[in-house]
């Protein structure tokens, strides 16, 4: 994907120069391309993803444009519940739980018009600074740092537009750091931590 923004894919979507359908087709070639070596995603919802962009191509075309975000590939950390798709916070502990809802802020992002693509990698429980096996898109021998790494990687490598990640004691800021992207933390409470798997809950944050 040839965008250097959310913003900038979004404006060349409101202009037609390109749609969420191709948006998420390109994003899904590159993950087939890329994420064998990367290893940013755990969970690709390509099918699913396909029919949400085409949906949201459809409301377009009616003339319904839910926000900036909307027709917008994302990743979500794979410590985010996504309803009805596995959510295994890195951990074999969990590696067959099936979330029964989403997460208030991927139910915020599905009503902005954003499609998810899939669940990106974490260190267990979030609770680390290097998210293995997932490698720094610039250099494949380094670590994305963590414990976000997944999302960052994908966005680094360009595989989605925007990715959604947690931070406790830096784990959006360090592996964007590490990987040459913006993250950002925002004010604790102003994105809502329902449906994500605490790490601490009095330090928890939720964004990227």
């Amino acid at each position: 994907m040839p965008y250097l923004s959310i913003r900038e894919a979004s404006e060349d979507m409101r202009s037609w120069m390109t749609t969420p359908t191709e948006l998420v087709a390109e994003a899904l070639e590159k993950i087939d391309l890329l994420d064998g070596e990367i290893k940013a995603f755990v969970t690709v919802l390509g099918e699913q993803a396909l029919a949400d962009a085409a949906r949201a191509e459809t409301e377009q075309r009616m003339g319904f444009y839910r926000s900036p975000l909307h027709g917008i590939p994302v990743g979500i950390k794979d410590i985010i519940a996504v309803k009805g798709v596995r959510m295994t916070a890195g951990s074999q502990v969990l590696a067959d739980y099936v979330s029964p809802e989403d997460a208030t802020v991927v139910e915020q992002l599905r009503k902005a018009g954003a499609i998810i693509l899939g669940k990106t990698n974490t260190h267990e429980f979030a609770f680390g600074t290097y998210t293995p096996p997932t490698r720094n898109p610039w250099d494949r021998t380094r670590i994305p740092g963590g414990s976000s790494g997944g999302s960052t990687a994908a966005v680094a490598a360009d595989m989605c537009l925007g990715a959604i990640g947690s931070d406790t004691g830096g784990s959006i800021r360090i592996p964007a750091a590490c990987c040459g992207v913006t993250g950002l933390k925002p004010t604790y409470g102003r994105v809502s931590c329902y449906g994500v798997v605490p790490l601490s809950r009095s330090l928890d944050h939720v964004w990227s």
